[in-house]
């Protein structure tokens, strides 16, 4: 039986939006609007045990699976270095994974992530990719790389709707109690305290990628417990700091706080901080969001990019005694398949696809691949004929509602500095299920008209005429979307298991960092590049040290 309406915005949003989600007839009012991408049904096949043969056979030294961002740095790093005789395989007709964007009458805008932080002087990585994209304009005193102003996030980065109105900032500082801000600064000293401490090699706590991190006990200890005990465990029980910390979490791992790692927690606030008392670095985004990079990293592999064919399966195997891998690939339309015999495979998709496509695993799982725990996420994009109203400080770049579970939405026109007129809106909703798979099943088994309805009802909290000013809503939904860092599996083995190469496979993710964050994708890309090059005595100019 299908819910009622009732019970879908009760379900979705909380009691709240029953009143604040109904037009003026008690009617859904929809505009026009569809599902868009991933590929999930292929997907699903394919996970379900259907093994196409090949038509044909092709050899390359390397095949790349996975064109989302870590496959495109593996692929961008090999090209660097002079290396060109590989293929990237990639399902969808575009590259990009969670960073892909898309384009409408209002200008480009995000399917997922849209912004970094600017990199800190030792996040050398970053830094080098950011200069070939002509972004760098200098080197500050202290190493700090000089980011072109157009490309930092335009003023105001952020507002909080509460309880009727807009509010300037993401902590809501109105009407706060004395107790309030004496547990938010003790929140920051700890902070504080975090951002300063080193360990025995001079290493940070927390800072990215996390690679770079410390291991030291003392830190990685924090990975035992919750965010939301560690918040208890030091008397931190104000509701505004504890809105705020829950926030963090949603946004950035699609958990709550009490399922998320207290390392992840900590992490998210003192990573993104120079030194202690500092302002957060600021943000780098583009109308499109990270599907900037995509769009930059694709440029330089278009050649060697196969869209529209996913691998099927990945064996290891001996030919005439010398270790081959064999790839086949399946094109999007289900119709045909052709076969890779490879020296080395980038495994750049995600641990729960690995686990599918490799042979091995599919007969036996390594028993690591059951601690990868990923959540689902739903995406809209809202194409605006015109501002809608609302009250208090203006529209900003993010703009998040304080009683609500979505995480409200970005302005796709904010960077361009239109401030009036029309306007796309990309609303974000993760399912912080406990239960991932029961997350995923509610995230497929709703349609789009019923996601559609959720994101108006959402929205009509801090704007009552957004159903007048929506032209056209799209959805995407991602049942996968990023790598859940509950607490225990930062720091336990199964990482470090899963990232070790397997028979001349070479794995690549985020999901490998357990943070599902642009600089952790790239990272592992580019090492596994680097193992592979290695491995053919390719390698002459290492990036990672």
């Amino acid at each position: 039986m299908n819910p009622s309406r009732r019970e879908l915005l009760a379900t979705f949003l909380g009691l709240p939006a029953l009143l604040a989600g109904c037009n003026s007839n008690g009617q859904p009012d929809l505009p026009e609007g569809e599902i868009v991408g991933p590929s999930d049904g292929l997907g699903h096949r394919l996970r379900d045990g259907w093994r196409p043969k090949p038509d044909t056979w092709e050899e390359v030294p390397v095949v790349i699976v996975g064109g989302g961002i870590a496959g495109l740095a593996a692929a961008w790093r090999m090209e660097r270095e002079g290396f060109h005789d590989f293929v990237l395989l990639e399902l969808e007709r575009e590259v990009g994974g969670t960073s892909r964007s898309g384009t409408g009458k209002n200008g480009p805008f995000p399917w997922g992530a849209h912004y970094i932080p600017t990199p800190l002087a030792h996040h050398h990585l970053t830094i080098e990719l950011l200069k070939e994209m002509g972004v760098v304009e200098g080197t500050a005193d202290d190493g700090t790389p000089q980011i072109s102003e157009q490309v930092l996030c335009r003023d105001p980065h952020e507002r909080v709707f509460y309880r009727g109105r807009w509010y300037e900032g993401l902590y809501l500082h109105a009407g706060q109690s004395a107790e309030d801000v004496r547990q938010f600064r003790a929140f920051q000293k700890h902070i504080d305290d975090w951002v300063a401490w080193r360990d025995g090699k001079d290493r940070r706590a927390f800072t990215l990628p996390a690679a770079l991190a410390s291991d030291d006990p003392e830190v990685t200890s924090l990975d035992r417990e919750s965010m939301a005990d560690w918040l208890a465990r030091h008397a931190l029980t104000s509701p505004r700091l504890l809105w705020l910390v829950d926030y963090a979490c949603r946004d950035d791992y699609g958990l709550t706080a009490d399922h998320t790692s207290a390392w992840a927690g900590l992490f998210y606030f003192a990573a993104r901080l120079k030194a202690p008392g500092a302002e957060a670095q600021p943000l780098m985004t583009w109308p499109e969001g990270n599907g900037r990079f995509v769009s930059h990293l694709a440029s330089k592999v278009r050649e060697q990019i196969r869209q529209g064919w996913a691998a099927s399966e990945i064996v290891p195997t001996l030919h005439n005694g010398k270790a081959v891998i064999e790839v086949t690939a399946v094109n999007a339309e289900g119709n045909s398949a052709k076969g890779f015999k490879a020296g080395h495979v980038i495994c750049a998709a995600p641990q729960y696809v690995a686990k599918h496509l490799i042979r091995d695993f599919r007969d036996d799982p390594p028993d690591h691949l059951r601690e990868f725990e990923y959540g689902a996420w739903v995406v809209a994009n809202l194409h605006l004929r015109d501002r809608p109203a609302e009250v208090g400080f203006p529209m900003a770049w993010d703009n998040v509602l304080y009683e609500s579970p979505s995480l409200g939405y970005v302005a796709n026109t904010h960077q361009r500095g239109l401030d009036y007129g029309p306007t796309t809106l990309t609303w974000y909703y993760p399912i912080c299920d406990a239960d991932a798979p029961q997350a995923r099943t509610l995230l497929l088994e709703t349609s789009w008209s019923d996601w559609a309805e959720i994101a108006l009802a959402d929205l009509s909290a801090p704007h009552k005429d957004i159903r007048t000013q929506v032209e056209r809503l799209d959805v995407m939904r991602w049942g996968h979307a990023m790598i859940r860092p509950k607490h225990g599996f930062l720091w336990g083995t199964a990482r470090r298991k899963a990232a070790k190469p397997y028979r001349g496979i070479h794995f690549a993710g985020a999901d490998l960092s357990g943070l599902a964050l642009f600089e952790e994708a790239f990272y592992h890309g580019v090492r596994a590049a680097e193992e592979v090059l290695a491995a053919r005595g390719e390698l002459r100019q290492p990036l990672l040290p």
